[in-house]
């Protein structure tokens, strides 16, 4: 199970230029980088470009816990392709892909064994889809 990874997907309505900003500038990060309306990333730093380290706090909205997201980029093609090791060692790529609705993100990352497969892929659905929802609403 270490080494299983997961593939989660989603298309954006919005030209490449924007979807690469919006998923890279800490300002568009800390507005969208969330699995439930509970939780919120109040702060972000991000350094995108080979050997760069990015780090993004995750927090309850209510204080009770919070972890910090972060990592180490492996290689950076912008508009095009990200990946980074995250700081437990676990790997993630991220491909941007034009489309004819706009940008497809095909997002792969290697599975933790604490939670199961299915919760995984869904807290990251779910931050994808709220990537998605923040992109193609801010007009």
């Amino acid at each position: 199970m270490e080494n299983q990874k997961i593939t989660i997907e989603t298309e954006i309505n919005a030209p490449i230029e924007k979807v690469w900003e919006y998923w890279t500038n800490p300002e568009h990060i800390t507005k969208w980088n969330t699995s439930s309306s509970e939780w919120h990333s109040p702060r972000a730093e991000n350094d995108v470009r080979v050997g760069g380290k990015f780090n993004i706090r995750m927090e309850a909205k209510d204080g009770s816990s919070g972890f910090d997201f972060s990592g180490t980029y492996e290689e950076v093609k912008e508009n095009e392709f990200i990946s980074y090791s995250m700081d437990d060692g676990r790997k993630v790529e991220v491909k941007f892909e034009k489309s004819e609705e706009g940008v497809n993100i095909l997002e792969t990352f290697d599975a933790e064994g604490e939670n199961s497969i299915e919760m995984q892929k869904q807290g990251w659905q779910s931050i994808l889809d709220n990537f998605k929802k923040y992109v193609e609403e801010d007009k």
